[in-house]
């Protein structure tokens, strides 16, 4: 199972950077960022980085590890100006991104920007169009598409990603569309979910791929949650009684690792720790990261203590 960090934007450039440093030297597997201009429900003046020039930037730091956008709102920029985007995160990094996409539903940031958002049914049918898209764009010489939507008239796209395919994610639990978009063009799905949730999640993704005809082991899997870990009881029942609306794993180390184990039993291919429940600082912050490494990681099959 591969570990990887998702960083906030919300923190500085050099914070970021050094976190994704950390992050490259010290084993894990991936870095992602989050596309979200503000916070959500507000419009307070908090910093935030703008989600694909960071990751092209994290790119050309630091080698090794995949870089991603976990997801990119498909609301936000026409799927034609993305597949150009992604080609050139592609050759930055040297065939190291997957380009995540999302339908987009952050209401505040529509607003505050004048951006259209169109209801969920819209949104889910741009999705599928935006995929096709894009997938056109990186396999064809020149690309031809009319949908409700959006339109490509002998379109190019050179250069082409350095990988053939660049892996597409698709991100998100709507059962009786999202995955089944995932099921029809994804290499990758991600979703928010505990072992139980992912599990189920999993027996749909896998529905909608055998009613198509697609094997459903040609799709990898990934999830988060945010991961509370200390040793201090008191301070875990603290964590224990937030009743946040995000999927939350609590406990000592050898607790979580028993959790995340679970993830790999069902067929998790990825899991995605956030950086927001590691610590207040870059500091703290990095301390988790290796001590989720070092305590956790440890007891995964085919992982071993950095």
């Amino acid at each position: 199972m591969r570990l990887s960090t998702w960083l906030g934007t919300g923190q500085t450039w050099d914070e970021l950077l050094g976190l994704a440093h950390h992050a490259q030297r010290t084993g894990w597997d991936g870095v992602w960022v989050a596309d979200h201009f503000m916070p959500n429900g507000e419009r307070s003046l908090t910093p935030r980085l703008e989600a694909w020039t960071t990751i092209a930037a994290v790119a050309a730091c630091v080698d090794r590890v995949r870089v991603g956008v976990l997801v990119t709102g498909n609301t936000y920029r026409h799927p034609a100006v993305l597949a150009k985007m992604a080609a050139t995160v592609d050759h930055v990094s040297e065939g190291r991104l997957v380009l995540g996409l999302g339908a987009g539903w952050q209401v505040n940031e529509h607003e505050a920007y004048g951006i259209e958002l169109p209801a969920t049914a819209e949104r889910l049918a741009r999705l599928d169009e935006a995929c096709q898209v894009i997938r056109l764009l990186h396999s064809q010489e020149r690309s031809n598409f009319e949908g409700c939507f959006y339109r490509l008239v002998d379109a190019p796209c050179e250069p082409k990603p350095v990988q053939r395919p660049l892996p597409l994610l698709v991100g998100g639990s709507g059962e009786k569309t999202t995955m089944r978009i995932a099921a029809r063009y994804a290499d990758e799905w991600n979703c928010w979910g505990l072992p139980d949730l992912m599990a189920h999640k999993t027996e749909v993704l896998e529905h909608h791929c055998l009613e198509i005809g697609r094997d459903p082991a040609s799709i990898r899997r990934s999830a988060q949650a945010l991961v509370f870990m200390s040793d201090d009881e008191e301070q875990l029942k603290r964590w224990r009684s937030d009743r946040s609306a995000l999927p939350r794993i609590v406990g000592t180390a050898s607790e979580i690792a028993e959790v995340i184990g679970r993830y790999a039993e069902i067929g998790v291919d990825e899991f995605i720790v956030s950086d927001q429940s590691l610590g207040r600082d870059a500091g703290e912050k990095r301390d988790n990261m290796d001590r989720f490494l070092d305590d956790v990681a440890i007891h995964l099959p085919g992982r071993s203590s950095s």
